[in-house]
């Protein structure tokens, strides 16, 4: 089956490409990785201004009833700029978890300030290294939440998060205001992703799943969060394969361009495949939502786009040489947001059996 973008698809990827490269420079983001907590306002303006907070919800709560794709197709022009802040990814998590499993009340409440922007939502299910706990440490009792979860994205900015945590019965999925609760804060490789631990001493939640099915919904929404978030890795590897292409065919050694050398330019065209690859794979996962088959594609969109990125990630700062480790040139703020991303939403090896408990289903 052939997979195109429409002419409104185009569009969309066109516009905020434009946007994104004017508004946000390399020389606005290195100094961000020596900030705790801060992130680059002018991006998120953009992303309120521009409307796709609001993007993939329905109309209903001041959404644009988009979905996925268009969804995806901003997400990957976001990681070419390396945008500075994870926050389109994780209140969209944060808003279909409401959207899909809670009540009237809480979409009333959180849906029209998480599509206006004018709320983060913040995904806590990870704890240690199990990106979902089937027996998490954090507890609910008495409608309140105990315990501590660790290095939730954009924690330090959120006034929601989507809480996965244990009560007598087993594990709960639950929606939890941040207002009251505890961030405690620490310097990362990437410190635009605000990462923080969120402390809950007795903060009020409200239930929205429960036993397996919250399992089930908590593992729906990182699928969500890998299908966007691969967008992103997938932008960020197609720009460093072009970084890498520009300056093969320009620098000069030995009397000729280096990209006429094997041992480059067919690096650069194993980026290029890996890149193809990647955007195949988010694309085809964006289109199946909703289909018996999202998680499988979902996995799969999450590790191609992991492995491209990062390869993509290494090898540009090979090609460039010496230049490629400055501080100026900025590779490394690829080199870290690729590193950052493939922690984010579960780790390669959490997809990886995702995908083949996927597998072994089909044949079982």
């Amino acid at each position: 089956m052939s997979l195109l973008y429409d002419e409104g698809q185009q569009a969309i990827a066109t516009e905020s490409r434009r946007v994104l490269e004017a508004r946000v420079q390399t020389d606005q983001l290195l100094p961000l990785l020596e900030r705790q907590g801060e992130f680059h306002r002018p991006f998120w303006d953009t992303a309120r201004e521009q409307g796709w907070t609001a993007l993939a919800l329905p109309e209903a709560y001041g959404g644009l009833e988009l979905g996925l794709v268009e969804l995806g197709l901003i997400a990957l022009q976001a990681g070419r700029s390396l945008s500075g802040a994870p926050f389109l990814t994780s209140s969209f998590g944060a808003a279909r978890a409401i959207l899909d499993f809670g009540d009237d009340a809480l979409r009333g409440h959180w849906l029209p300030l998480l599509a206006r922007g004018e709320a983060i939502g913040a995904i806590a299910f990870a704890e240690g290294q199990s990106p979902l706990p089937a027996n998490p440490t954090v507890k609910f009792s008495g409608g309140k939440l105990l315990g501590v979860k660790d290095a939730v994205s954009a924690a330090l900015h959120a006034d929601v998060a989507v809480v996965l945590a244990m009560n007598d019965s087993g594990p709960v999925l639950a929606i939890a205001s941040l207002k009251d609760v505890e961030r405690i804060g620490f310097n990362t490789f990437d410190n635009s992703r605000c990462i923080a631990d969120l402390a809950f001493n007795g903060a009020p939640a409200t239930v929205i799943a429960q036993g397996d099915a919250a399992l089930d919904a908590a593992q729906h929404i990182l699928a969500l969060q890998a299908v966007i978030t691969a967008h992103e890795q997938t932008g960020g590897a197609e720009v460093l394969m072009e970084r890498a292409r520009d300056y093969a065919n320009t620098r000069r050694a030995f009397g000729q361009t280096i990209g006429s050398f094997q041992s480059v330019k067919h690096r650069i065209a194993e980026i290029y495949g890996l890149v193809e690859l990647a955007r195949a794979g988010a694309l085809h996962a964006a289109t199946r939502e909703g289909h018996a088959d999202f998680l499988k594609a979902a996995a799969a969109a999450r590790i191609q786009a992991t492995e491209a990125y990062d390869t993509a990630a290494r090898d540009c700062v090979q090609v460039h040489g010496g230049i490629g480790v400055t501080w100026e040139a900025g590779l490394h703020l690829h080199m870290r947001r690729a590193r950052t991303l493939a922690m984010e939403q579960g780790n390669m090896l959490f997809w990886e059996d995702v995908l083949v408990n996927e597998l072994a289903g089909e044949n079982a």
